[in-house]
């Protein structure tokens, strides 16, 4: 307990700060994005070991093995396969330096991360993001259930033959195929939620 007490009174423990926008050119996580996507920096936490970047398009981890090394292992969440659950903030004791942002990404992906209590206000904003991008997520997969029932439905309506000739048949099966894949793929699988961080985020 002392130990734990002494590393945050010197400011040892791992820790993470806000990054200002005007310094995400300087994090080891701008190397990674897609830049060539739109893909563009909207908030990050930066600790001794790690960062944790969110952009439009994904979280990206740049973990650290420690604070001593140099070695990182890049890890990328993005929106579109990666459903965002769970999302939490603990707040600080009267003695804590630091505040909890806690959310799960996908099925088994805790994240847990330590930033420093002056920062709540801005901590605020990153979580109704993450809260918002969840329900987002969760009605798009809804949506898309919703699409797959209806294309038994449509299916069941058409009686085997009912159709003249193969030409009609595979004219009919192509008109359908686009008709679902726009509607699943495109219409509610949503891979960037720029308005989203644009609306809560106020660096």
């Amino acid at each position: 307990m002392f130990k734990k007490l002494a590393s945050e009174a010197l400011g040892l423990s791992d820790i993470g700060v806000i990054v200002p926008p005007a310094d995400f050119n300087k994090v080891d996580a701008d190397d990674y994005l897609f830049t060539e996507d739109g893909e563009k920096i909207f908030f990050l936490i930066k600790s001794k070991k790690d960062e944790y970047c969110f952009t439009n398009l994904g979280l990206i981890h740049v973990d650290g093995d420690s604070a001593i090394s140099s070695k990182r292992s890049i890890k990328r969440y993005d929106y579109a396969t990666h459903h965002f659950s769970n999302v939490t903030i603990e707040t600080a004791g009267t003695i804590d330096m630091d505040i909890e942002l806690k959310f799960t990404v996908g099925e088994n992906n805790v994240f847990s991360i330590d930033v420093r209590k002056n920062f709540i206000e801005q901590l605020k904003d990153i979580y109704k993001a993450l809260i918002t991008i969840g329900k987002m997520q969760r009605r798009d997969a809804q949506a898309r259930d919703h699409a797959l029932q209806c294309l038994g439905v449509v299916g069941s309506i058409y009686k085997l033959g009912s159709v003249a000739g193969e030409d009609g048949i595979a004219q009919q099966y192509n008109s359908l195929l686009n008709t679902v894949n726009a509607t699943v793929l495109d219409r509610f699988h949503r891979r960037d939620f720029s308005p989203v961080f644009e609306r809560y985020i106020h660096s």
